[in-house]
């Protein structure tokens, strides 16, 4: 579980140019520490712990302003960048190293019980205000590649 948080600092100090110390992210980035109270209540989830799961998520969601189901899945590397607002969906699924900016929703489209929130592929970079709706989303290197992405802010959306 350790060299998994330091895979995740390591990254984080890599790929942003405003961390400066692996003690700062550590810290001071509410990203790494929704994603440490997110391997908790996933792991009380898998193991038939549902409610507790569910519990110890809405702790992280006061604390972070980050909101992660328990149940949806998420790669290595996962970076959360000014994560406030940013909630991510039960049946959601996260690739490796893909980056999340502030107020980014993994969203449900329906009611029903399968799958129902979107699946962002390695490398995918998601930004701020976006909303993803049931869909699959890939990347070619580290550039976003959605058809729509429904970004307030961006030109193309």
């Amino acid at each position: 579980m350790f060299k998994r948080l330091q895979e995740d600092i390591a990254s984080i100090v890599e790929r942003d140019p405003a961390a400066r110390s692996f003690a700062e992210v550590l810290f001071c980035y509410p990203g790494v520490h929704a994603l440490m109270f997110y391997r908790l209540s996933h792991l009380l989830w898998v193991n038939g712990f549902k409610l507790l799961g569910l519990f110890v998520s809405q702790i992280a969601r006061i604390l972070t302003g980050i909101e992660i189901h328990p149940g949806a899945t998420i790669g290595r590397r996962l970076f959360i960048d000014h994560g406030m607002g940013v909630v991510i969906g039960e049946t959601a699924v996260i690739g490796d190293d893909v980056t999340l900016y502030h107020g980014v929703t993994l969203g449900g489209t329906s009611l029903h019980q399968g799958k129902r929130h979107p699946t962002l592929e390695d490398g995918v970079i998601v930004g701020s205000g976006a909303r993803f709706w049931a869909r699959m989303w890939s990347a070619r290197g580290r550039v976003s590649a959605p058809t729509r992405s429904f970004c307030p802010t961006c030109p193309t959306a």
